[in-house]
């Protein structure tokens, strides 16, 4: 024991003497030896920590891996339907310009409202609308149904269904009716008077009377006809696609607009400019102009303009009264009697009476 000991100290006694000595060719080996060992070292411990590195934190990278992949899923589904909807909105968009687009809303299916049922869905809702109102559905420039809407959700009810009910015209004679949902692709007309002719293959419109549609918007066609003991029954099949309820185009609001808010009392009737007289002495009715009442002038500048005119009954080439409900125009007889001279009344000058005296009165000194 004692002699490896003694060993051991006189071989790094060497060595200690062959590096205080500075020899390169020494140092060179030594490193040459000792530094290959200590890069396989480096190596095996880096490889050892990346192990232990990629195994402990294994589960935390998984879980933010699936999370991104979730995030991503869900944005190429909204981006998958937001070029779904863009698509059908466009192609409807081209069919807007034969509605009036003020009371048109685009309208698209979300859902059905049963998975065992293809005539109620539900639609996304537009402002605006009120609750329990009822709204027209078109599509392609037919009937599809109508809209209401319910516990802040708007429902569509298909032509195939019982609560799809509105008013229609059916054929040239324009016999009324209700359109009332009865199954696919198919529809009962109720309460059709029994004197109007109407037979197979007339076209059924909406009427417009019900504020649900528009007027003469394509229903279907009668494909037959029941009279009963009152009134007559018709059967028609519907225009629509049921079964691909994409994108409607929802009434807002069906009333008549062209006379709405009308009021006789606040209406300004249009003024005339005074007629123009030619170098003769006639008038150019044609030449009559009209005036905004808001620039018209006040009756005193009027009438000072017209002072030196004559006046409209002294011109010969009109009549003195215009009457539009006869053809001929019947002026008054002049009377052809001479009214006697009128006589002298003589002038009578009443007296005043005389006083009487009063006795009490008289002064008797």
């Amino acid at each position: 024991m004692k002699t490896r000991l003694i060993v051991i100290a006189i071989l790094l006694l060497i060595l200690a003497v062959l590096l205080s000595r500075n020899d390169t060719r020494i140092s060179d080996i030594i490193f040459g030896i000792i530094n290959p060992i200590k890069q396989n070292y480096q190596n095996f411990t880096q490889n050892i920590e990346d192990k232990s590195q990629s195994y402990l934190f294994q589960k935390e990278s998984i879980e933010k891996l699936h999370k991104e992949n979730r995030v991503l899923r869900k944005r190429l589904l909204e981006q998958m339907h937001y070029i779904g909807q863009v698509k059908n909105i466009y192609d409807m968009l081209p069919r807007l310009t034969r509605l009036p687009v003020s009371n048109i809303s685009l309208v698209e299916t979300i859902s059905y409202v049963k998975l065992n049922s293809f005539s109620q869905i539900i639609l996304t809702k537009p402002k605006g609308l009120q609750k329990n109102a009822l709204y027209g559905l078109v599509q392609d420039y037919v009937v599809a149904g109508i809209a209401q809407v319910q516990n802040n959700q708007l429902y569509g009810y298909l032509t195939s269904d019982d609560k799809c009910r509105f008013s229609v015209f059916i054929g040239k004679s324009k016999a009324p009716g209700i359109a009332i949902g009865v199954k696919e692709n198919e529809m009962l007309i109720k309460f059709i008077p029994k004197w109007h002719k109407i037979q197979s293959g007339d076209q059924v419109v909406t009427s417009g009377l019900d504020n649900i549609f528009f007027a003469d918007i394509p229903v279907g066609i009668v494909s037959k006809i029941d009279v009963q003991s009152s009134y007559t029954v018709a059967y028609i099949k519907t225009y629509n696609d049921i079964y691909h309820p994409k994108t409607f185009f929802l009434i807002n609001d069906a009333r008549a607009t062209l006379a709405e808010g009308f009021d006789a009392n606040k209406t300004s009737l249009p003024t005339f400019a005074p007629l123009n007289l030619d170098s003769n002495g006639s008038t150019d009715l044609n030449t009559t102009e009209l005036v905004n009442p808001d620039d018209a002038k006040t009756q005193d500048e009027v009438t000072e303009e017209n002072t030196t005119l004559p006046s409209i009954s002294s011109i010969s080439s009109i009549p003195n009264r215009i009457d539009q409900t006869q053809e001929e125009v019947i002026e008054p007889v002049v009377p052809t009697e001479t009214p006697e001279g009128s006589k002298k009344v003589k002038k009578t000058t009443v007296k005043p009476p005389k006083p009487k005296k009063d006795s009490s009165s008289l002064d008797l000194f």
